[in-house]
């Protein structure tokens, strides 16, 4: 990332204008399936997803670029009494991740790379939940440029030496009408 996503973001949180709560419908539906142990938030923003995980009881590190977002993220964790490692990092910057994690999360953040490094990042029988915007033809919200967006089937491809228990690419309609093109992907370390 740059400086400048760095600012758009930090803005974003200083107006309170991203303010979704609840975590990724992805991991809600998957957690259980997962035993509780280390877990890693990648592109955690105000830290719905990390928050979510230390309710659940993992030990959990949460990294993201937004200064702002991580001061979010800290006050609602003291709020309801919860111990998070929040990390600042650019992760377009580089940066040594522990090898050890039960479950990894990466929800709309794209760099194929990253998620390609991560999958050693895993212990054994851990999982990789990832979800992100899919290039498609089809009128959607989110991000205009495919620069943000996954192609078909690449981020499948990024996981290799994973086993793949779930992969879905789909165009469908949220809450409030509006339409999503998502990749979604639940891969595990064997």
């Amino acid at each position: 990332m740059s400086k400048l996503d760095r600012e758009k973001w930090d803005q974003r949180y200083a107006e309170d204008s991203y303010r979704k709560n609840n975590p990724v419908t992805l991991v809600q539906d998957w957690l259980p399936e997962i035993p509780v142990g280390k877990a890693l938030d990648v592109a955690c923003g105000a830290g719905r997803n990390a928050i979510y995980l230390a309710h659940a009881g993992y030990r959990v590190d949460a990294i993201d670029i937004s200064p702002e977002g991580l001061k979010k993220a800290r006050k609602s964790a003291a709020q309801q009494a919860l111990e998070v490692n929040w990390i600042e990092h650019d992760l377009d910057q580089p940066i040594h991740f522990d090898t050890d994690y039960d479950l990894i999360l990466v929800m709309w953040f794209v760099n194929l790379e990253l998620i390609t490094r991560l999958c050693a990042c895993l212990s054994p029988g851990g999982y990789l939940l990832c979800q992100e915007h899919l290039v498609t033809d089809e009128e959607v919200i989110g991000p205009g440029s495919t620069s943000f967006r996954v192609a078909p089937g690449t981020l499948r491809e990024s996981v290799k030496g994973l086993e793949v228990v779930l992969y879905e690419e789909s165009v469908d309609t949220g809450p409030e009408g509006e339409r999503i093109a998502s990749a979604r992907l639940v891969a595990r370390k064997t």
